[in-house]
């Protein structure tokens, strides 16, 4: 176990991603048409994994996706990426970002992709949860109209997919989410094999009342003791403008058997525009043998808002890697996040927030509880505060419950201050249950297997409180709840 809780003056390291590469910038290399030799002089320095993985991946597209003109946006979005991954070796415990967290069992495996729409067959099983619309089903990917519930939406709002929508509004849409430049290689993995991007476009002045539901399913898995992985790439972009409001959930499920291994690698792109303002729900629940490997990267304009409330609990390896910029002043940023680990698996969250504006607002609070002697949190959370920072307003804090005599967590809290006029704290904390509350209950005539049961539940239930919606809240609540009681055996 390690934890560290750093005073503001100590704060000096930062995680930084190593792509400098616009996703949607227009570079002359073509990767599909003109194949790259594993040994050729240009890329003697490349990892030979991540080359032929790429490859792979440009091979499993439609050959029309990558050269039909009404596709030239997806197409300058796979040259940047390629032109990316080429330079960029698969991450091992020696890079400072990756020191504990291990990847070297997808490196290890005969990695699918998954391009093409899933067989009408395997949808038939996918349970929705679309009690509440709208709701958009991704699969593999793939946005399925058939199974999505899109109610009438205020005029001017898009909801579909970036190959369909008009030209002007997706030239306004990359002009807003095309700054980010900070995606590692599984950001560009993704940006090489996304089938398409699925776009929510609400325009000035906007409130949409409902909040849209993002259901993401993986229907292809592995068995026990397969070397084949299957990946999905789904790409997500939102877009808020000025004065707009919009809520978003995002739910992830696996395949009905939970032992199936396969890769979830997705992104979203997120532009918030001045006094606009998002909610944003993120919800993981994959199978017990998968990975998910997510990228969110917001860029909040002034006076913008931006709460972002996560549940993560499944995976063998569940990452997430949070990339917030606050683009002017009076900005506000909220992060509550939740993880927890109930078998030998791996919940990460490495965050980063970059304040350039006058008065800028931020809070994160991270909890994590980790309940098998295998199990192991990470969290990696730089706030960075620059000169032009002038009384920012910014807190970070990390609570870790470990339930067991070897379970791990491994705290990085950082925080990074410039300007000379702030109120910014953070701190970390790493714990067991307390034999005093374990007492309380005791002394009424509560077992100690019910009182802890009761404590670790309680634990997490202020980040599931700011989940929207009841019935969102208590399936969330009982899935943990049978977490905790009957975890996965791996």
């Amino acid at each position: 176990m390690s934890g560290i809780a750093l005073t503001p003056a100590a704060c000096n390291s930062c995680f930084i991603p190593s792509s400098s590469y616009s996703p949607f910038q227009s570079h002359s290399h073509k990767f599909k048409t003109t194949k790259v030799s594993l040994h050729s002089p240009s890329f003697t320095s490349s990892d030979p994994f991540v080359l032929q993985l790429a490859e792979t991946f440009e091979d499993s597209l439609p050959s029309s996706s990558s050269s039909s003109s009404s596709n030239s946006t997806l197409h300058k979005l796979r040259e940047a990426s390629s032109l990316s991954l080429l330079s960029t070796p698969w991450p091992s415990r020696r890079d400072e970002s990756f020191r504990f967290t291990d990847v070297s069992f997808l490196r290890n495996s005969h990695i699918v992709p998954l391009s093409l729409p899933p067989n009408p067959s395997l949808l038939a099983s996918l349970s929705l949860h679309n009690n509440d619309s709208p709701y958009l089903t991704i699969v593999g990917g793939h946005l399925i109209q058939s199974m999505s519930e899109l109610s009438e939406f205020p005029k001017g709002v898009y909801v579909g997919t970036l190959s369909d929508l008009d030209p002007g509004l997706t030239a306004r849409v990359l002009e807003l989410v095309g700054g980010f430049n900070g995606g590692d290689l599984f950001w560009s993995i993704n940006g090489i094999a996304a089938p398409d991007v699925t776009v929510v476009y609400v325009p000035e002045g906007c409130r949409v009342e409902n909040p849209i539901h993002f259901g993401y399913f993986s229907v292809e898995g592995s068995s026990e003791g397969s070397d084949e992985t299957y990946v999905s790439n789904p790409r997500v972009v939102v877009v808020v403008e000025k004065g707009g409001e919009l809520e978003i959930i995002e739910e992830f499920s696996g395949t009905q058997g939970s032992g199936e291994c396969y890769w979830t690698n997705c992104a979203l792109e997120v532009a918030i525009g001045e006094g606009a303002k998002l909610r944003h729900s993120y919800i993981q629940n994959e199978s017990s043998a998968a990975a998910h490997i997510k990228w969110t990267s917001v860029r909040q304009e002034s006076s913008s808002t931006y709460e972002l409330t996560e549940v993560s609990t499944g995976g063998k390896l569940g990452r997430h890697n949070l990339h917030i910029q606050q683009l002017g002043p009076d900005t506000v940023t909220e992060l509550s996040t939740l993880h927890l680990s109930v078998a030998a698996q791996t919940l990460d969250l490495h965050s980063q927030l970059v304040l350039d504006h006058p008065r800028g607002y931020s809070r994160q609070l991270h909890k994590c509880i980790v309940a098998h002697s295998m199990g192991q949190a990470v969290f990696d959370g730089n706030v960075k505060v620059n000169r032009y920072a002038q009384q920012t307003d910014a807190g970070q804090l990390s609570r870790s419950l470990l339930l067991e005599p070897r379970a791990t967590v491994n705290l990085k809290p950082n925080l990074q201050i410039v300007a000379d006029d702030v109120k910014c704290s953070h701190g970390a904390a790493i714990s067991d249950l307390e034999e005093t509350q374990l007492l309380y209950f005791q002394a009424r005539g509560i077992d100690p297997k019910t009182a802890r049961r009761v404590l670790t539940f309680a634990f997490g239930g202020e980040v599931i409180d700011k989940l929207p919606y009841s019935s969102l809240r208590e399936r969330v609540r009982s899935q943990i709840k049978n977490l905790l009681d009957s975890p996965p055996n791996l």
